[in-house]
This record gives structure tokens, sequence and C-alpha cells, in this order.
């Protein structure tokens, strides 16, 4: 069955309440996100339940701190095609305003959880905070269960070899800090997947085009910004092919851009994507962005970053 994503908690019909549910923000939907899912699919299946995800739109660090840089991992598009990858059925993507924010932690389980919806199994991370001021936990959410009648379950830290010899929890934390810093497989090894930047085709200076290698250009919007400069890269498009290409991501100095866009050129493809949206894949991060003093200069160095994008996504061409 396809996903289903409600936007609601109060007054819903029986059908969309009673499932077994893994509560969290579950922004990049991350390889410990999924153990927390894991945990809810379990329950689900031994109870005959269906399986939810509930997030929170926008996220409570928007509300709070308003004036933050972008961090998003992703867009909540991308974020129900991961769940719906995982089996999940139902996401409840709920509201998070000042009446939500305002719910201390045993009123967010009474009124959300339980009245709202229905839950019969909540599952958390080891580290969940919910309610006013983050004053849940895990063992709050075991002791509200069993008053409340659900079950609960909490999953243990997943995570892996750090690059400094030790281990490292896996964290959304953890993917925004290995982008900030150029390093794209990291953010990947925490994802279990490429980090991508989805968005619709804008039409920009076409000055690419005119050079000989036009390019998809797409705001970064609410995504957390990368290292800025030059990545190999992998697009999807609409009709779900996947096209090889290398991508600069920053503010074009050379031409005099500001907005910080992904502009990718595909390898060997030349069709209209404007208006269509695309998602690209940060694979590998090949140099910082530069500023050249003439466009032969830039044109040369395209042409080296193409070779080694194409040895990196490519190697068959």
């Amino acid at each position: 069955m396809p996903l289903k994503t409600i936007q609601a908690w109060k007054d819903l019909p029986s059908e969309a309440r009673g499932a077994s549910v893994a509560l969290g923000n579950f922004d990049g939907v991350h390889r410990g996100h999924q153990q927390v899912i894991a945990q809810a699919a379990k329950a689900a299946l031994a109870g005959k339940t269906s399986l939810g995800v509930v997030s929170f739109d926008p996220h409570p660090r928007r509300l709070f701190r308003p004036t933050e840089p972008a961090f998003k991992l992703m867009t909540h598009a991308q974020q129900a095609r991961a769940l719906a990858g995982l089996g999940v059925g139902v996401f409840y993507l709920l509201p998070f305003d000042f009446e939500m924010a305002s719910y201390g932690d045993r009123e967010f389980v009474e009124k959300v959880l339980v009245q709202g919806l229905g839950v019969k199994h909540v599952a958390v991370g080891f580290d969940i905070s919910f309610g006013r001021g983050r004053s849940g936990s895990a063992e709050l959410m075991k002791a509200y269960g069993e008053e409340y009648g659900f079950t609960v379950s909490v999953a243990e830290p997943v995570g892996g070899a750090s690059t400094d010899g030790g281990d490292e929890k896996f964290s959304s934390t953890g993917v925004r800090d290995a982008l900030r810093d150029g390093h794209p497989e990291q953010a990947a090894h925490i994802l279990g997947r490429p980090f991508a930047i989805e968005g619709v085709v804008r039409r920009g200076q076409q000055l690419g085009r005119q050079l000989g290698f036009p390019t998809a250009n797409v705001e970064v919007e609410d995504y957390v910004v990368p290292k800025l400069g030059v990545y190999a890269t992998r697009t999807r498009l609409p009709d779900g092919r996947e096209v090889p290409g290398v991508a600069n991501l920053g503010n074009n100095p050379t031409t005099g851009i500001v907005e910080t866009r992904l502009e990718t050129w595909l390898f060997d493809f030349d069709e209209d994507l404007y208006g269509q949206i695309i998602e690209t894949d940060l694979v590998a991060f090949l140099r910082p962005e530069l500023k050249f003093d003439s466009l032969e200069l830039m044109i040369a160095q395209i042409r080296r970053d193409e070779q080694q994008a194409r040895a990196i996504v490519a190697p068959a061409f």
C-alpha cells in the first residue's frame, strides 16, 4: 500500500488511528532513525496494526530559533519516499505550532499520542526528548505507556567507527557536520545513501549552455548548505532515469550570482528540464568554489572537473 500522509492529530477518523508509531523528527531518515522505525515495525507486525511515523512541521528548531541558518537534510517529499521504502504506511506530519509547543511531556502524550492518534505502540530513540522544555525522556515515555495503555520500545544508539578511530553515534548533526566539512561520503555512510538536493529546475543566465555545458539549476532553499564547491553527482529525472554529472554548489563568483544554488551539468544529456523536479546526489567533493580571471580559465577547469567526475560516477564513459 502507498504511504498516506496525515497532517493533523485532532478529530481523526478511526481508520487513521491505532497505529504502532516511531516518534521523532527523522530529518534524513538515517541509519539510526531506521533502527527506531524497525522497532515500531516489529510491534506493528506483532500487534497487527499499521506502521506509522510521527514527525513535525515545521521542525521545532525552526519555531524556536527562526533566524538560524537552514539545516534540513531532506524535503518532506524525500522524507515520505524514504519512509515508504521502509514499509511505513502512515506518515503523521503534525503541525508544530505554539499550542503544541506549550504542552508539557504528559500533555503531549495524553492529548497528541493517546487522544489524538490513539497509538498502540511508541518506538523512540534512547535520546528522545519531548514536551515543553524538552522535559520528556525515553524512561518517561515507558512510564506513560504503562499508565495510558500503549507499549513502548527504545532503540539503542547505532554507530560506527569515527575518523579518529573511536565510535560515533549516527545522527542528523553528524550528517550536517560531514556535509559542511566537504565529506559527502561520510554523510552517505550515516544516511545509508548519498545526500541529495531536490528542487525545481530554474532558468539561469544560460551561460553554461553558451559555453558548451548546459546546467540544470536548483535553489538550495531550506537545505543545510554543504561545503561550497564542485561535486561529482548523480541526478534522478522525473521519469526515473539516473544521469551522472558534475555540479557547482555555490554563489558563482565569476559570473556574479549571489544566491546559493546547485548548477549541475548532466553528462551526455541535452533535454529541456525547466520547471521539472530533479534530485541530485552529492557523491564526491572535488574542489572548493573558485573565482576565475577569465571565462577561458573557467572552461579549462570545468573540463578537468568533468574528467575527474566521470572517473567517479561514470567510469564506463
